[in-house]
């Protein structure tokens, strides 16, 4: 390879190294992962991860330096998010890959879901077609700022912190569909155990926002089109 060859292909792979640095580190991880939920401030993600908010914020700028996370002020506050929707979109690839290639993770969802089976999801595609077509009451267990955010359609947001005295407010004449961040979150595990203790016919869409996205189908929610914006 000619020289100058050499100096372009090291100056591409520097870059490109430059996303997996900011990538390599569980917690670093996770904060993409909430962040792909929508905009966080530093002392919730702090509470989300349970890390300290100096080790959430150096976590942060270094996500800023690799280009995957941006911050707007908001009075007193900064708010961090995605830096494109390109970001959550490498997230979910990201899982599925670890999920297609790493039996460690699916011991790991087996594991937690030994102690949930009551709230074990039915048939995914089943689930869709009765939320689509109206069948079941749909619920957004995660934080409402998340359900500002992004959120599938005629959803009802009661985070799980209100689930029990909010109860009420559900039909009791047909299933409840709880959804949260995904597969690996267990807000929609515990609303769906505390929901049939109460003797609702619950269930759980082990989908979030992103997967609900990739299947084409449609979003509402503050930054449900927001994708030119970020870009």
């Amino acid at each position: 390879m000619q020289r100058g060859g050499r100096r372009f292909k090291d100056a591409v792979y520097e870059q490109f190294a430059r996303i997996g640095k900011g990538l390599a580190s569980p917690t670093r991880l996770e904060l993409l992962d909430l962040l792909s939920q929508g905009e966080h401030v530093v002392e919730d993600l702090s509470r989300l991860t349970g890390e300290t908010v100096a080790n959430v914020s150096q976590h942060l700028q270094v996500l800023r330096r690799s280009r995957l996370v941006d911050c707007r002020k908001e009075g007193l506050y900064v708010r961090y998010r995605l830096a494109a929707p390109a970001v959550g979109e490498f997230m979910r690839g990201l899982r599925l890959l670890a999920e297609q290639q790493l039996d460690e993770l699916e011991r790991a969802r087996r594991s937690l879901l030994a102690s949930w089976r009551e709230a074990e999801a039915v048939d995914r595609d089943e689930l869709v077609r009765r939320v689509r077509e109206g069948e079941a009451a749909v619920i957004d267990v995660r934080p409402v700022e998340e359900y500002r955010a992004a959120h599938l359609p005629k959803a009802m947001s009661l985070p799980l912190e209100e689930l029990e005295e909010r109860m009420a407010e559900l039909p009791s004449d047909c299933e409840v569909v709880a959804y949260c961040r995904g597969p690996y979150c267990v807000l929609a595990l515990e609303a769906v155990t505390l929901l049939r203790k109460r003797g609702y016919r619950a269930f759980r869409l082990d989908m979030g926002v992103w997967d609900w996205r990739a299947r084409g189908l449609p979003v509402e929610g503050e930054c449900a089109h927001a994708e030119g914006r970020n870009r």
